[in-house]
């Protein structure tokens, strides 16, 4: 009696958590309905789109996704590096709901301030020191302000004089072909130390201003044996002569890099030299006792060669770290609509803008730099040739 007893209570929780489960496949299929119903009865803008789910997605780094495998196959977290770190899920679910990284303070207002966007990137590498508190900021003063005649200092006028004596001297390189382009979109980009104010805004001349930088890193190029290009021709004239903005300078620059690719078949390399404006002690390096200023490269992502772009710039900044530790700022990536995104660089898979320095730096220490930077692109472009069989 006693055995039926139990075989009846038993077979009675199992009837009762079969009718349970039946009811609930039926509750969470009527909830499905409905939430799919709520979904696609919204008015365009509110309902869940795929961008939507495209950018949350865009915030889970590769690593979350193999530390997701590893839950169940402990194999594939043996392939990450020793110091990763699991995905914090309070910080997931805090981002996916919000649209705010705990991680970039950019993504508290970035949305909220108009022209927030303009300081936005990614970093793809970054030096020492670099943050997204530091990201290099193109300066846009009136034009007005930028072809204002102005005083340079006498030291800076003499290092005028004695890089075109420099640049007279014969040039016998890469079997005489030019395969570097060095560009300057914005041409008047000077250094406070080398004219006669303080005032930031004021940091733009006509003679002493980055393409002495962009002469220096020619020279210094053309004496490891590579032949180089420089544009001369003035982009900010052209640019003001058309009444153009001062954004326009790349559609200006432009047209000089196509017509120099349509001249040159030899043109393999095209560097956009600037400088930066954030403060010196961000754009300034002691090594062995002597100051540099800092580089940092800028790829644009709104074009299909940036990955091809991205890989130089890489290989370049990793050659800076192994000879000249703390010189690079790092690679950061342009590719939000409120950036110019492209910077000339669809043109060729070889293209990259780079910031020397900024506006505190001295043109001693640029100089420098162009030296450090021929010495590790030559580096880069012999080996290359070898590999290549050339």
């Amino acid at each position: 009696m006693k055995r039926r007893q139990i075989r009846s209570f038993t077979v009675s929780i199992n009837r009762t958590s079969f009718k349970r489960l039946i009811v609930m496949t039926i509750i969470g299929m009527v909830a499905l309905f409905i939430f799919t119903g709520m979904l696609t009865s919204f008015e365009p803008g509110y309902g869940l789109a795929s961008n939507q789910v495209h950018e949350w997605a865009t915030g889970i780094s590769g690593e979350d996704f193999v530390y997701v495998l590893g839950m169940e196959n402990k194999f594939f977290t043996q392939v990450l590096p020793e110091d990763s770190q699991p995905p914090s899920l309070s910080n997931l679910a805090f981002q996916v709901a919000t649209s705010i990284n705990p991680n970039d303070p950019r993504s508290l207002l970035g949305r909220e301030l108009p022209g927030f966007s303009l300081f936005d990137g990614q970093i793809i590498v970054a030096g020492e020191g670099t943050d997204y508190t530091n990201l290099p900021i193109e300066s846009a003063p009136p034009m007005d302000v930028i072809m204002a005649e102005r005083e340079a200092t006498q030291e800076s006028l003499a290092k005028l004089e004695e890089l075109e004596k420099e640049a007279k001297q014969s040039r016998g390189t890469t079997d005489g072909q030019k395969v570097v382009h060095i560009m300057h979109s914005h041409n008047y980009e000077s250094f406070l130390p080398e004219l006669e104010t303080d005032k930031p805004n004021e940091a733009f001349h006509k003679k002493i201003n980055i393409t002495l930088v962009g002469e220096k890193l020619s020279q210094e190029l053309e004496k490891r044996g590579i032949g180089t290009k420089v544009e001369e021709r003035d982009i900010q004239a052209t640019v003001e002569g058309r009444s153009w903005q001062y954004s326009q300078s790349y559609d200006a620059s432009r047209e000089y890099v196509k017509e120099a690719m349509a001249n040159n078949d030899d043109l393999q390399f095209f560097f956009d030299l600037h400088r930066d404006t954030i403060p010196r002690e961000r754009t300034t390096v002691k090594i062995n006792g002597v100051e540099y200023a800092r580089t940092v490269f800028v790829i644009g992502g709104r074009h299909s060669n940036h990955q091809q772009n991205l890989q130089l710039a890489k290989e370049l900044h990793n050659l800076l770290e192994e000879q000249y530790p703390g010189l690079s700022r790092g690679v950061i990536l342009k590719d939000t609509p409120g950036s110019n995104g492209v910077y000339n660089q669809d043109l060729s898979s070889n293209s990259v803008l780079i910031e020397m320095g900024g506006l505190y730096n001295s043109l001693d220490e640029t100089y420098r730099t162009a030296e450090a930077m021929a010495e590790v692109f030559a580096e880069y472009y012999f080996s290359s040739e070898a590999v290549d069989g050339q």
